[in-house]
């Protein structure tokens, strides 16, 4: 479902047409090098920020026909021309980035979706856009994947982004079930944090089946790519409520019978 560090981005994949595979891996790398800029080493706040800045610089030479000053950037606006992609999608990716420096909490359910929107629905639109396909139906439905994937990360990862300072859980929802940050800190999967849990759980759940027909209308390669990310997006979701949302003692993960399931089902999907 997710590769190296800008998970639910399905580079390098053997699914990938060949005459697609280096637009993708140009576009992860661009996503992965801005990630790490928000979040990876000792920089700063200031620090990060300016580097961020340094990279919507660089787009603004690209929108303005003008060459980048680094190889990545150069590199970017080869495939941005050859594919007719639109900018907006990348700018929004900085927006998210940039977001994480400066924002650790998240007040409920609507700001996270706007973190997402931002963050996550990009890497599908610029999927789609690769593949010809940015008709309406389309891109509402691989928004929901990529936000439930985002969330299904979010929920993975809790343990890991609070060790960076950052809580991606709605804070209203936290106070509801009578959730502190210091549980989170401790590991603590007592009290009311699996009912939760379960709550966040099924919000990812509803917006993944919903974006899921995508999977069945593209045909070729795309669409079996795109069954697999969902249904395994499906069963960490199932993982995560089979351990009643309990992320500190394992993180749920894919195993190889996992694969095996979710490769039959995509194949055989009708």
């Amino acid at each position: 479902m997710s590769v190296g560090h800008y998970e639910n981005f399905p580079v390098g994949s053997l699914l990938l047409p060949r005459r697609l595979r280096a637009a993708v891996h140009v576009i992860y790398r661009f996503a992965r090098y801005a990630d790490d800029l928000a979040d990876e080493g000792d920089a700063t706040a200031a620090e990060r920020l300016a580097a961020l800045q340094a990279l919507r610089d660089e787009l603004g030479r690209i929108g303005a026909g003008e060459t980048p000053q680094t190889a990545l950037m150069a590199a970017l606006a080869s495939v941005i021309a050859k594919h007719a992609l639109a900018l907006d999608p990348f700018y929004d990716l900085l927006s998210a980035f940039e977001q994480d420096v400066v924002k650790t909490r998240y007040e409920n359910f609507a700001e996270v979706m706007d973190y997402c929107r931002r963050s996550a629905n990009p890497v599908g639109r610029l999927m789609l856009s690769l593949y010809g396909e940015t008709d309406a139906r389309s891109l509402a439905m691989s928004d929901g994947i990529c936000s439930a994937l985002q969330l299904i990360n979010f929920l993975q990862d809790v343990g890991v982004d609070w060790r960076k300072g950052r809580v991606y859980l709605p804070q209203e929802d936290l106070a509801r079930f009578r959730v502190g940050e210091a549980q989170i800190a401790a590991g603590d999967a007592g009290g009311l944090w699996t009912p939760m849990m379960l709550k966040q759980i099924e919000r990812a759940r509803k917006l993944l089946h919903a974006g899921a027909p995508l999977g069945k209308k593209l045909h070729g390669r795309i669409g079996l790519e795109l069954r697999l990310i969902i249904l395994g997006g499906d069963r960490i979701l199932q993982k995560l409520h089979h351990s009643g949302g309990n992320v500190f003692t394992a993180r749920p993960v894919l195993g190889t019978r996992d694969w095996v399931g979710m490769l039959w089902r995509a194949l055989w999907a009708r």
